[in-house]
């Protein structure tokens, strides 16, 4: 049976946080107001470390500048943000990992709570199509609206959101001769108890302790 390897992208594949450094580069592009979007964020941050984000005041933060560009704009844009805050933190061993899976014949899926304009050119450098990341919402002039559609990716939300991909498909959990899930953050832990193959990347204290515990593998690439 073919098996599925579940990727998180954040601090796992990449060596940074795209949700945090997408901001950082708009402050450094002069569209935002820097010192108001710089005390957001790190706001924000610092509650997705500790796993109290408000995902609906974030998302209404983050989604908000995008509003304003068009998409062949906000394209040009990701390709600025890719080359300057993505590029020089890709890991070889992640690229090595991924590659790994792909030469097995395994299913490749990142899941990650970033949204899915920010993650899917990401995803595409490791050569991975299939993508779930917070859906946005796009209105009528073909514009993002600053909203989202359906359950946001984050914590319990991940495995929501995998069984909608999975049933799109015509297939369960159980399909697959094995289930990998790979992630830094102590919110994944929902779905790393989910999968049958849990492995933790570059985690943090809470992840730590549980993969110890549960004699999870652990990888560092940082």
């Amino acid at each position: 049976m073919t098996n599925l390897a579940i990727f998180d992208l954040d601090h796992t594949l990449i060596n940074a946080d795209s949700d945090n450094t997408w901001p950082q580069y708009l402050m450094q592009k002069g569209v935002v107001d820097a010192e108001f979007v710089r005390m957001k964020n790190d706001k924000f941050y610092q509650d997705y470390l500790n796993g109290c984000l408000d995902i609906d005041e974030f998302l209404q933060f983050q989604l908000a500048p995008l509003t304003r560009f068009s998409m062949e704009e906000l394209a040009d844009m990701h390709r600025e943000f890719t080359q300057a805050f993505i590029l020089p933190h890709i890991s070889p061993m992640a690229k090595m990992l991924v590659q790994s899976h792909r030469q097995t014949g395994d299913e490749l899926l990142v899941i990650s709570s970033t949204n899915e304009f920010i993650i899917t050119p990401i995803c595409h450098l490791f050569g991975i199509e299939n993508i779930i990341g917070t859906q946005l919402e796009i209105g009528e002039n073909g514009r993002y609206t600053g909203g989202y559609i359906g359950t946001p990716s984050l914590k319990e939300g991940k495995i929501t959101r995998l069984n909608e991909w999975l049933a799109a498909r015509g297939e369960t959990l159980q399909s697959y001769g094995k289930s990998y899930f790979y992630s830094d953050s102590k919110n994944d832990l929902p779905l790393l108890r989910h999968v049958s193959d849990p492995v933790a990347v570059n985690p943090d204290e809470v992840l730590l302790q549980e993969a110890t515990e549960k004699g999870w593998p652990v990888l560092n690439f940082m």
